[in-house]
């Protein structure tokens, strides 16, 4: 995976959609400096904080994009809940995290 925030490696479809999420930019929930940065091999534009929290649309709305550090598997909070990781503990503990259940 290769990320960038150097504009000159953005065409013009991934500025647009750098643009779509500058304008959502207040809706999200970040206290660090937030970065537009764009990865050349999913093509995804997305907001990352110095946290490493990222955004990324969904649709016409912002949203937090999450990763298991267990297994890896990477979505939207409702798609990951749907599509659970895989069975081990960690993944099941990952997806109560994400549904706000203590474990």
């Amino acid at each position: 995976m290769t990320n960038t925030q150097d504009w000159s490696k953005f065409g013009e479809v991934e500025i647009e959609m750098a643009r779509e999420l500058l304008s959502h930019i207040k809706e999200i929930d970040s206290h660090g400096k937030v970065e537009i940065e764009f990865n050349d091999n999913s093509g995804k534009v997305f907001l990352v904080d110095s946290d490493y929290r990222v955004w990324l649309m969904n649709d016409d709305k912002i949203e937090e994009w999450f990763n298991c550090s267990y297994c890896g598997n990477e979505g939207f909070k409702e798609d990951l809940i749907e599509n659970p990781c895989d069975e081990s503990e960690d993944c099941k503990d990952f997806i109560k995290m994400l549904k706000g259940e203590t474990k």
